[in-house]
């Protein structure tokens, strides 16, 4: 009752808030504060106080675009599914069964509805997979169900290419009108009737995949991807349809994907969001020359900081920004990955399982061996700006791995978990000394505490 009566409340508040976003903001933010009694929610009170103090502020400027550049009803939805239902309720959902049944229980699910793509791009796992393998719309509609009931109303596709699916994805849209969805793609299959049905049920938003230009996108994913990409940005701004960008860098295109060009021209083509991952390179075939170097990956950390304080565009790095989310948020912690076979992964970038969806619940693959594991592992270093178990820790993967007794879930070339830790192992030694120096200069009280710790040892 006391939800029910907290998200009547809150959609209540967005009717006012939506009349007049310029106006009625402060308004909002001081009923906050003032329901807000045990400072729950203080840290982003705070944030959302200084942002519409400056109006000149790159995030306010970002915050009243979703009025003028986004459509009513879906703006509204997002609203609901996202802030309230996946944020709020959710989140207290979660909190809860995960004292209950002493597991992690993750904020959202990354799944893949098939393993077909309609691309080959170089140094992807998926570009050898071929058609083989998908979950059914059952499959999907179960995982859907069983994440509700755990407080789960956020999911995210991957594949392949999940808009080969396009049908089952607008039905599930529609079924789950409480949810909010949201696929990497390519993007080379939107076009002007699918982006109607997203206008339609305004649940859907795509993050879309850009190496950089058209260069490097072409370079990377074939000749003819980058205006497919244009062509697929510029119809969803038409019909003021939200979308981000999902950005690998890679040692051949980290200059333009960090440049302020390149930040400038996401914003220019209507984009709101984008997320930057690094390559890693999984699987037998990978390409681990393609692996950015530790001063690569410092100049992102750089460049995406200074953006956030100066671009309209709202940005999450998957590996630098550790720091802000507690270290590594796979294996459930905050998300976990179903590939298209059924496997339950702790993440999309490690390929290996003890749990399928066809044979246990999520709740049953969450309270398994790997999962566990990972609960009481995480986090895997005290420095989280080294988040990762495989790419920044590659002996705490090797372990976890060995000790549940997981296999590898390759579709195509199943990989020796020590094999793959290998390969990232020059990497992760790179990239401890550069994030000892960062994380030193961004928090000088630990690096006094260790001094001190040091100095009484020596002492003693």
């Amino acid at each position: 009752m006391i939800e029910k009566v907290g998200s009547a409340a809150m959609k209540l508040a967005y009717s006012y808030l939506d009349a007049n976003p310029e106006k009625n903001m402060p308004k909002i933010l001081n009923w906050v504060d003032l329901l807000d009694r045990d400072d729950t929610f203080k840290s982003q009170r705070n944030l959302f106080h200084k942002v519409i103090e400056d109006k000149n502020n790159n995030w306010y400027r970002l915050l009243l675009s979703l009025w003028d550049d986004v459509d009513s009803g879906v703006r509204k939805k997002v609203f609901e599914n996202f802030l309230i239902n996946a944020t709020v309720l959710g989140c207290k959902r979660q909190d809860e069964l995960k004292e209950v049944y002493d597991c992690n229980i993750p904020w959202a699910i990354l799944m893949d509805p098939t393993s077909a793509c309609n691309l080959h791009c170089i140094g992807c796992w998926a570009a050898d997979y071929g058609n083989r393998l998908s979950m059914d719309l059952k499959t999907l509609d179960k995982i859907i169900l069983q994440g509700k009931e755990l407080g789960i109303y956020f999911y995210i596709y991957s594949g392949g290419e999940p808009l080969v699916r396009k049908d089952d994805i607008i039905k599930l849209c529609e079924k789950h009108s409480d949810c909010m969805f949201l696929a990497f793609t390519n993007a080379t299959l939107i076009d002007d009737a699918f982006a109607d049905e997203m206008l339609r049920v305004k649940n859907f938003i795509p993050a879309i995949s850009v190496e950089g230009f058209e260069e490097d996108t072409d370079a990377r994913r074939g000749k003819g991807t980058y205006q497919a990409v244009v062509r697929a940005m510029e119809i969803l701004k038409r019909r003021k349809l939200p979308f981000g960008a999902s950005c690998c860098y890679t040692r051949n295109n980290t200059q333009t994907i960090g440049s302020e060009k390149f930040f400038d021209d996401l914003i220019d083509k209507g984009a709101k969001f984008a997320w930057f991952f690094t390559y890693m390179p999984v699987g037998n075939d990978a390409s681990p020359e393609l692996m950015a170097t530790a001063d690569q990956r410092e100049f992102m950390y750089r460049q995406i900081r200074e953006f956030r304080n100066t671009k309209s565009l709202f940005t999450m790095d998957f590996w630098n920004d550790g720091e802000y989310v507690d270290g590594c948020i796979a294996g459930g912690r905050r998300y976990l990955h179903i590939n298209a076979a059924g496997d339950i992964e702790p993440c999309a970038f490690i390929h290996y399982a003890d749990s399928n969806i066809h044979e246990k619940t999520l709740l049953e693959a969450l309270r398994s061996p790997l999962f566990m594991q990972y609960r009481r592992n995480q986090p895997f270093n005290h420095n989280q700006l080294r988040p990762c178990p495989l790419l920044d820790n590659p002996g705490r993967l090797t372990q976890m791995v060995e000790k549940s007794g997981a296999k590898s879930t390759d579709m195509v070339s199943p990989e020796n978990v020590r094999e793959l830790t290998g390969k990232c192992v020059d990497a992760a030694k790179n990239w401890s000394v550069t994030a000892k120096r960062l994380w030193e200069e961004s928090h000088p009280e630990d690096s006094a505490d260790a001094k001190a710790a040091e100095e009484q040892k020596t002492a003693v």
